[in-house]
């Protein structure tokens, strides 16, 4: 068989080696449903945290997400420092009716490689002043911040969160 011949068998099966990989690829999309889950939830957003509202994923998102939101700021009591961030309010209600939340809603924030985390009621976040926010740390990541009692020291601050889950009383 001739140099030629060879390197002709090579390049078909390569080409039919991509098409069956372009088909499987096309199949599964097809049957996934078009970026929603069985359940009918939002599709997770890589690298992001999700929001679950009394278990059902609502969305997710990325601290690139937040630039669009109004920024809020306050000075830390523990080292005087200037904290700036997004609202967890305003992150919130991007994702979730707010039919759906109620005072006595419960927010936990979770951060899984820190093993923290921090509950809130949603009367507690909706109050502007107690500047229940997200925070950009300088490794890129969200840390909640707060002057709440429960959050007002570094040592309470959840910081590198991964999720965030809603509970409806």
């Amino acid at each position: 068989m001739s140099q030629n011949k060879r390197i002709l068998i090579a390049v078909v099966i390569l080409i039919v080696l991509i098409g069956i990989v372009v088909g499987v690829d096309a199949i599964r999309r097809a049957t996934s449903g078009g970026g929603k889950t069985a359940a009918g939830e939002p599709t997770l957003v890589p690298g992001g945290v999700p929001i679950r509202l009394d278990g059902r994923l609502v969305g997710s998102f990325t601290p690139g997400d937040l630039e669009g939101l109004e920024e809020a700021s306050f000075v830390d009591a523990e080292e005087g420092k200037t904290q700036d961030g997004w609202l967890l309010k305003e992150v919130l209600l991007r994702h979730v009716d707010p039919g759906d939340l109620q005072a006595d809603s419960t927010i936990t924030i979770r951060s899984s490689s820190r093993d923290k985390t921090a509950t809130v009621t949603w009367a507690e976040t909706e109050d502007e002043d107690n500047y229940v926010m997200f925070d950009l740390s300088n490794q890129g990541t969200l840390k909640l911040v707060s002057v709440l009692d429960k959050l007002d020291t570094r040592d309470e601050w959840v910081q590198v969160v991964d999720s965030i889950e809603i509970t409806s009383p």
